[in-house]
């Protein structure tokens, strides 16, 4: 029990306009009041006062507010990325070399880089920013834990700055992922979290408070992102906190943290919940990871395995799958997360496979047969694709390997009543780039019957010894 000890011999020695010993009245009142005040001053005092009669532990709970908790939460899945970019200085001569020997160059050490991620699924799947390793030739991850381990870039676009890495885990082992929160449930002026590794310091958190839901784009940046609401917040984001998670009170992801305003301080920018997840429905699908024409859109949030859309005359619309079904298992394997129930139907083509699905309160079953992404091109557009290699490239003296060779053409197909022809090369489609037959099976399958698409082909013209290629835009409506 705190005691205090008021000495008042200098009371009994006042005098007084009344010639009392007695203090006035009013001085009794300062007094109290200045007791007070000992009680509440912060200090050691107090300390003995608010610790009276609580354990440690008791303490401790007090101590960890909706703050700490929060980064508990979240802070295991957050990880450091670390790149590593070869750099090659080609010689003086390199022209001349270049025709007379092997390529000459001098490798200069690498360049590392630094960023952050956040692992959204147990198998070891990390978001990031497409910025942060892009043109990286070795990915590694340092975890919570300390360990450093490899990782593999799956699949990004660079139109919301969104990328996926694959950590190279061990036997089965697990990761904790982290907690999306629901697409809107973002509050102007609600604490938020900045988690990630500013200037390779490692794991750091900086707090404050949502200052806007819809910025737009800072009008100095170098690349426009297809991102039309940015969340703003004054926790402190800097270099390197790029693809860590700005997170809510709950521990859940609100965003992607990605830019700062350099003309001011305690202006950064998150990606909101909502493109990221887009943007995921977008680029993880059986067609582009799996190379598997399935046919549809999914919802990659917290209510994962929505359908969004069904593309048209694909496997699934024929097995009866509906705009709002829920895909919740497949072959009685339920789905705990986007990623695995992508996994589950890209990796059964030719399987003939049983969905269960959510639809109107109640469970129904489908049955569905996803089919070898060659019959998507051979079916919608008349043709049989082919993709490039190095050596495929140089003998049709193409100089990239990004595009897709026309290998075969249907007749009375689509191909076949645009005019093209074995050996063309289609570089784009409706302007986005064909480096796969994913990403053509991606930009093809959603597109309605009778749409036209608009192919980049190169071609080539051959006169004696010179070969001139050229690119046109041909038209090609599909079936």
């Amino acid at each position: 029990m705190m005691r205090f000890e008021i000495r008042t011999d200098f009371l009994r020695r006042m005098r007084t306009f009344s010639g009392k010993t007695e203090p006035l009245p009013f001085l009794k009142q300062a007094l109290s009041f200045i007791a007070v005040l000992a009680l509440i001053q912060p200090g050691p005092a107090w300390s003995q006062v608010e610790g009276a009669g609580l354990g440690e532990r008791e303490m401790e709970t007090l101590r960890r507010d909706a703050t700490v908790r929060a980064i508990e939460e979240a802070m295991p899945s957050v990880v450091t990325i670390i790149t590593r970019t070869r750099v090659q200085r080609r010689g003086f001569f390199y022209d001349w070399w270049r025709e007379n020997w092997a390529p000459y160059y001098q490798e200069l050490p690498p360049v590392s880089g630094a960023g952050s991620g956040v692992i959204i699924d147990p198998e070891g799947f990390v978001l990031t920013n497409v910025h942060v390793i892009e043109s990286a030739d070795e990915i590694w991850v340092r975890l919570s834990d300390g360990r450093t381990v490899r990782a593999l870039p799956i699949v990004g676009t660079r139109r919301t700055d969104i990328a996926l890495l694959k950590l190279q885990r061990e036997s089965e082992e697990t990761f904790k992922a982290v907690r999306f929160a629901a697409e809107d449930d973002v509050l102007l002026g609600e604490t938020v979290i900045a988690l990630g590794n500013p200037f390779g310091l490692g794991g750091s958190v900086s707090r404050g408070i949502l200052s806007s839901k819809i910025r737009r784009q800072p009008g100095d940046s170098n690349e426009r992102l297809e991102v039309p609401d940015w969340l703003q917040t004054d926790a402190a984001i800097n270099p390197g906190n790029s693809g860590g998670p700005l997170v809510n009170l709950n521990g859940e992801v609100i965003g992607i943290n990605v830019a700062v305003d350099k003309r001011g301080q305690g202006i950064g920018f998150a990606i909101p919940i909502r493109q990221v997840t887009e943007s995921l429905s977008d680029i993880y699908t059986p067609e582009l990871i799996h190379r598997s024409w399935f046919g549809t859109r999914l919802g990659a949030g917290r209510d994962f395995g929505r359908v969004l859309s069904v593309f048209p005359e694909s496997p699934a619309r024929a097995a009866g799958l509906r705009p709002g079904d829920r895909i919740v298992a497949v072959n009685g394997t339920e789905a705990g997360s986007f990623i695995r129930l992508t996994d589950l139907l890209g990796t059964r083509t030719g399987e003939e496979c049983r969905l269960t699905v959510q639809r109107d309160g109640r469970r129904e079953e489908l049955d569905v047969r996803s089919r070898p992404i060659g019959d998507l091109f051979r079916e919608r557009m008349g043709l049989e694709f082919q993709e490039l290699t190095r050596e495929l490239a140089g003998a049709l003296a193409v100089r990239s390997i990004d595009g897709l060779l026309i290998a075969d053409v249907v007749d009375s197909g689509a191909a076949a009543e645009g005019n093209l022809r074995p050996g063309l090369v289609v570089s784009s489609i409706d302007g986005q780039s064909t480096t796969d037959l994913g990403l053509a099976a991606a930009l093809v399958a959603p597109r309605p019957a009778g749409d036209e698409l608009k192919l980049s082909v190169i071609t080539r013209e051959e006169r004696g010894r010179f070969v001139t290629l050229r690119e046109l835009q041909m038209p090609l409506r599909l079936r």
